[in-house]
């Protein structure tokens, strides 16, 4: 069955590629960085931790998550483990309009760097990553149904879309199957 969700949002496909001069309490990034990208407080995901790339880490993690019609922006933290647990190296926060709406379509895959700003607000190190917005597979079947156009399926009446192009042949009187 169709979710209320599916029909609201799109998928994002969020690729974290890289960090530059990350540092926390101004002493360079050593080890063990990763990356929280969050939509909401319950829509998040975290990439892999680099456990070489120091201040200069490498993630290049391909994340793919739900996106709400409703969002404005994604969060993007950088986090390091350390022995006490993990420590917020940056933030980011991309507002949508940096990728959809824009001059080219939002399918598109786009590179976008970000400043990273440090828990105290002071700016931390860059953050590389790469964007796609895909529509919904069922974006005509949700339009359709929305319209009220929908063709019953199994007793539901929300799901699946008549699709084609009316032909008129300047008769309606006539039939078309002749």
């Amino acid at each position: 069955m169709e979710s209320k969700s599916s029909t609201s949002s799109r998928t994002l496909e969020i690729t974290i590629l890289s960090g530059e001069d990350l540092k926390i309490d101004n002493k360079s990034v050593k080890k063990n960085a990763f990356v929280m990208v969050s939509i909401d407080s319950y829509n998040f995901k975290t990439t892999k931790t680099d456990a070489e790339g120091g201040s200069y880490p490498t993630w290049n993690d391909k994340l793919v998550m739900d996106l709400p019609m409703q969002t404005r922006f994604i969060n993007l933290e950088v986090k390091c483990k350390v022995s006490g647990g993990d420590k917020s190296v940056g933030f980011a926060r991309i507002p949508l309009t940096d990728f959809i709406g824009g001059y080219s379509p939002e399918t598109c895959l786009q590179f976008l760097s970000y400043r990273l700003r440090d828990p105290k607000g002071l700016k931390n190190g860059i953050i590389n990553v790469s964007v796609r917005v895909k529509a919904p597979l069922n974006a005509c079947s949700s339009q359709a149904s929305r319209m009220g156009l929908g063709i019953p399926i199994d007793g539901r009446a929300d799901f699946g879309a008549v699709t084609g192009i009316p032909i008129w042949n300047g008769y309606p009187s006539k039939s078309l199957y002749r």
